[in-house]
């Protein structure tokens, strides 16, 4: 069986903008991706026309530096930047 990759499964720190969505840290990161798509959709905010693309509410803009639209794969860079 493969080990898993303990980067991957270390606890990071959050910052108080990410925790508004994920709630409070220190959580894995595979842990804030899977919470974060449950807010997204829980809040309906993929784009109808592009699944791919996320629509942020307030607490998004937050966590995306502003934009009001952003890629899955962008998503993911910009989130990184609240881990430590």
């Amino acid at each position: 069986m493969p080990k898993a990759n303990s980067a991957f499964m270390k606890p990071m720190n959050i910052s108080p903008e990410l925790a508004e969505v994920v709630g409070k840290g220190p959580m894995p990161r595979s842990e804030v991706v899977k919470k974060l798509w449950v807010y997204i959709k829980g809040k309906d905010l993929q784009d109808p026309k592009n699944r791919r693309n996320i629509v942020a509410d307030e607490n998004l803009k937050k966590v995306f530096g502003g934009k009001e639209n952003v890629s899955m794969f962008e998503m993911t860079k910009l989130v990184s930047k609240h881990l430590s």
